[in-house]
């Protein structure tokens, strides 16, 4: 879930549990308490994790730097409750979706760093902060050809170009440890990273999946492989 700090709440969009709820899967939010023991029992119910996106930044502390000026808003118990959440996901080798936020919290969890703000750190890029409407597909991915997003394109007949949305002003700048990148937008933008050998099914999209599965192949294929790993 997120933290709403002003108000002291606990939420969480509707459409990351209206598409897990879509594929087969039954959604269980989880409070951001970042407390092991309470995570770990909590965990040991479940088949799969889905570590979504935000409206706040990780904290560049725990990839070793200092704040950019254009840093958004860091929530400590939102990093670390994906920190824990991801540590033992991988304990229990359990899958795990990470979307937009959710990926880059699992790039510094492998050791990774982030570009901490793209507009003012990454020369000629393009817009990334698409806004209203959130579905539009507004720029274009080149994938590698290789593992689960190439699987997910395999499944599907895809366009020649494909096109996501696109919600986020930070991004992945050294992939870590036990990861691989497999697509990227035409400035040099990571926007998938994945398990290295494909051992289990750690994949991570910077994009969102979850607002347009109902009209997009893609996202819908990669919804399906998901919950198919958390089944068996």
């Amino acid at each position: 879930m997120r933290l709403e700090l002003e108000t002291r709440r606990f939420y969480l969009g509707r459409d990351y549990s209206e598409a897990v709820e879509a594929f087969g899967g039954t959604p269980v939010l989880i409070p951001l308490i970042p407390k092991f023991d309470y995570l770990d029992d909590l965990l040991s119910e479940v088949d799969g994790v889905l570590l979504p996106g935000s409206d706040t930044d990780v904290d560049p502390s725990l990839f070793g730097e200092d704040p950019h000026p254009k840093i958004g808003r860091v929530i400590p118990e939102k990093d670390a409750t994906d920190q824990m959440v991801l540590s033992i996901a991988e304990k229990r080798g359990l899958p795990v979706l990470a979307i937009c936020f959710g990926m880059q919290a699992l790039n510094v969890y492998r050791g990774g760093t982030l570009y901490q703000d793209i507009g003012s750190q990454i020369p000629n890029a393009i817009k990334h902060e698409q806004g209203a409407p959130l579905t539009r597909r507004s720029h274009s991915i080149k994938c590698d050809g290789k593992g689960i997003l190439a699987d997910c394109l395999s499944s599907i007949v895809a366009a020649e170009k494909i096109y996501v949305n696109s919600h986020h002003h930070q991004a992945v700048k050294d992939v870590g440890n036990g990861l691989i990148a497999t697509a990227w937008a035409n400035d040099g933008v990571i926007e998938c990273i994945e398990n290295v050998d494909n051992s289990r099914f750690e994949f991570g999209v910077q994009w969102h999946p979850e607002l347009d599965w109902e009209n997009d192949d893609l996202s819908r294929a990669i919804f399906e492989r998901f919950l198919s790993d958390a089944d068996k």
